[in-house]
């Protein structure tokens, strides 16, 4: 035998031993990481993306200030809502509606204009959970905004009239719509896909807040719109808050019961939740 067919002879065991001891080294994969893991997971990383972007709070914050300062000063002078101060009137709706100001959308279509979302659909995780994590930082965002309202609010002069207990369940309140807005602001994200795209459509929401009792009685408005800006959730959402937070007979006040809203408004929550968050898991796992 020749020294070339030793030498053949002799490699092939040896490396096939190697790809064998290879082979049985490897370790199991470890368990993919469970829905709540990924959703901490994700939310944590947004959360850490806003800290270190600080423009993001800047503008969500100036945002509600600009809104709040324009119609304290420069309309509320004009807009008559009875025995209630208009401070009073305006900062509740503001502090309820501070999902609708927020830069979640923009963020989102960051996201996946940039492949990040690309990277986490290659990864063994809940899909569901991604957009889940999502919701949680976007709310705590949201929720930074209603406690720059609230604190500006109380320099320009709103004084909550309902007492400690109504204030907290107003409170409360904003958190869940907070985190049934924050799935309609995914969805426009997910929907834009580009941080341009999202600048124009989250425009579209504005009518929502327009179109409602924020800034004036419903009872100002053409009569053929009071029907739409009553019936609609912004409306309900703004008109429990304002309720708990005045006290007093709110059926006189604003035409119901605090009941009456807040029944309705939770009930809207759980609707907008439930759709929105139907609709971005599922775009997100078809993209």
């Amino acid at each position: 035998m020749t020294d070339t067919d030793t030498t053949s002879t002799d490699t092939l065991p040896i490396s096939l031993t190697e790809t064998m001891a290879s082979t049985m080294s490897i370790e199991p994969p470890e368990h993919p990481p469970t829905a709540w893991a990924t959703a901490t997971t994700y939310a944590g990383r947004t959360v850490r993306q806003y800290i270190r972007t600080p423009q993001l709070l800047v503008v969500n914050a100036a945002t509600s200030i600009m809104f709040l300062l324009i119609f304290r000063y420069v309309f509320g002078g004009a807009i008559a809502t009875g025995p209630i101060p208009y401070a009073n009137f305006l900062i509740p709706a503001l502090a309820a509606t501070s999902g609708l100001f927020a830069s979640g959308i923009i963020g989102v279509a960051e996201d996946a204009e940039s492949g990040f979302f690309d990277r986490l659909r290659s990864l063994p995780v809940p899909r569901g959970a991604v957009m889940v994590g999502r919701s949680f930082a976007d709310t705590l965002v949201i929720l930074w905004g209603t406690f720059v309202t609230i604190v500006v609010g109380f320099a320009v002069g709103f004084r909550p009239d309902g007492g400690a207990i109504g204030s907290l369940a107003a409170l409360g309140l904003c958190v869940v719509y907070a985190f049934a807005l924050s799935w309609l602001q995914i969805f426009l994200g997910l929907v834009a896909g580009s941080a341009q795209a999202a600048q124009g459509l989250s425009f579209a929401v504005f009518p929502l807040i327009f179109v409602s009792s924020a800034y004036v009685p419903v009872e100002s408005m053409p009569g053929w719109m009071q029907p739409v800006a009553n019936n609609q959730p912004v409306t309900m959402m703004i008109g429990a808050v304002r309720s708990l937070v005045i006290g007093g007979d709110t059926t006189t006040l604003l035409g119901h019961s605090t009941s009456y809203f807040v029944i309705r408004a939770l009930i809207w929550s759980a609707i907008i939740s439930l759709i929105f968050s139907a609709l971005a898991i599922r775009r997100f796992k078809r993209r």
